[in-house]
């Protein structure tokens, strides 16, 4: 089991894990050992996540996520498989760590009676100003 946060765990099981070739540095080694990683997690079918994360980890994905409802993160920053490996899994405790905090509620604020008066003081300078805009006559 893979800790996110005290309610959730992933299972290992949860997490499929294919290796790529990588480009970037690693010399002619490159073209021979498959050092990157491409991590697969079902969203939708994992018994591990509330509905409510589900759903929020699915708008969070964003591009990462397929029509079926699988992240696929892709890890190559490093030369080793195993930090590659180590790499995808923390992004991807990171990315549910993010969604299995719910949003706050927005409460709904009024004015003060100081911001109000504030506000009109403000309209009438500006509206004086553009009063003095008109045109000018020869005779005044």
């Amino acid at each position: 089991m893979i800790p996110v946060t005290p309610e959730i765990a992933i299972g290992e099981d949860e997490l499929v894990e294919t290796f790529i070739r990588a480009g970037g540095p690693g010399g002619q080694n490159v073209n021979k050992v498959s050092s990157a990683v491409q991590l697969r997690f079902d969203v939708r079918r994992s018994p591990s996540l509330p509905d409510a994360v589900a759903v929020r980890l699915m708008k969070l994905a964003g591009s990462r996520l397929t029509q079926d409802g699988v992240i696929v993160l892709t890890a190559q920053r490093f030369r080793e498989q195993e930090r590659n490996r180590a790499d995808a899994r923390a992004r991807l405790v990171a990315l549910i760590a993010a969604a299995a905090v719910p949003p706050v509620k927005r409460r709904l604020s009024r004015p003060t009676a100081a911001a109000k008066a504030r506000r009109l003081t403000g309209k009438a300078v500006r509206a004086k100003v553009k009063a003095a805009r008109g045109r000018v006559n020869a005779d005044e």
